[in-house]
């Protein structure tokens, strides 16, 4: 994919097509897991995923991030960068009560709207390039972060059981989709190629 981002681009469903869904099951498997690749890419996702700032099911909440934008090409019949954009945004505002203002889901939104016409074209190589990454990445993976919370600032009056508290440190252990799946004693779905399936949770907001 080009490192230069048009924020402009957008993908259009064909004439006589209700929607961008591929009817093809291989180019459809293939964008899912593409969509899946480029939401883990996503290092503002991940940070969040990580110390839990969704609560216990925030591992759940990004399979469900991937289900949402999914959803957009299988209901719309143009789809463009800003959308997938502000969908991401959205996600981890009222999931994760994060307000990511560093552009950072701009080339995520890009990046997924070039995957689809490359899936389009019969072109699978990016989304397998991601996918072995992440593969590799799982193997060579420490397993553990550290964040500090720190002192409020705004509250230097805080009690010495409060500063206590805020100084602690939490070890919180990445939880990736692979890892739920193993812990429920599901079995990945694989197809004739070997890549795993997107497995779409379906879990809305109930707010």
């Amino acid at each position: 994919m080009s490192s230069t981002i048009d924020e402009s681009a957008y993908v259009e469903a064909s004439n006589g097509q209700a929607c961008l869904a591929f009817k093809d099951e291989k180019q459809e498997a293939r964008f899912e897991l593409g969509v899946s690749m480029m939401v883990y890419k996503w290092d503002a996702l991940s940070i969040a995923v990580e110390n839990g700032w969704g609560g216990p099911e925030s591992a759940e909440k990004r399979d469900w991030v991937t289900a949402v934008i999914v959803d957009l090409f299988k209901s719309e019949k143009i789809v463009d960068v800003t959308l997938i954009e502000e969908t991401l945004l959205y996600a981890m505002a009222d999931e994760f009560d994060t307000n990511v203002e560093d552009d950072s889901a701009l080339p995520i939104a890009a990046g997924i709207v070039e995957i689809y016409k490359q899936c389009d074209a019969q072109d699978f190589s990016t989304v397998e390039k991601l996918y072995l990454e992440w593969t590799e990445k799982q193997k060579n993976k420490e397993g553990k972060r550290i964040v500090q919370v720190e002192e409020d600032p705004l509250n230097p009056d805080a009690s010495e059981s409060e500063e206590e508290e805020e100084d602690v440190e939490f070890e919180i252990e990445d939880s990736m989709a692979v890892d739920e799946m193993t812990e429920n004693n599901t079995e990945p779905v694989v197809d004739e190629d070997g890549f795993e399936l997107v497995q779409k949770k379906g879990r809305r907001r109930n707010n």
